[in-house]
């Protein structure tokens, strides 16, 4: 669990970025986006505990990619690409 708790932090960082809207994603698409993508996260590591190591590396390989990210549409273009990750 230290290590969702990792990447949990890090995915809200992410998020607290984001700053601005875009028309293309709202805010309440972000809040969407964050639920699903810890979801498919918690399934992910409770399905397969051994995994989460990976799934640590593949989501801090994203985080990194959109760290400077200030843009909503950014940061949903961040989500989908961690949720993509954690669900291959």
């Amino acid at each position: 669990m230290k290590i969702f708790l990792l990447v949990a932090v890090g995915i809200a960082a992410l998020a607290g970025s984001a700053c601005s809207k875009a028309p293309d994603c709202t805010t309440e698409m972000l809040t969407k986006k964050a639920q699903d993508m810890t979801a498919a996260l918690q399934e992910a590591i409770t399905k397969d505990p051994a995994k989460a190591a990976d799934l640590t590396a593949k989501v801090q390989a994203v985080t990194t990619k959109y760290q400077g990210a200030t843009t909503a549409d950014e940061a949903c273009k961040a989500y989908d690409e961690l949720t993509a990750a954690i669900k291959a």
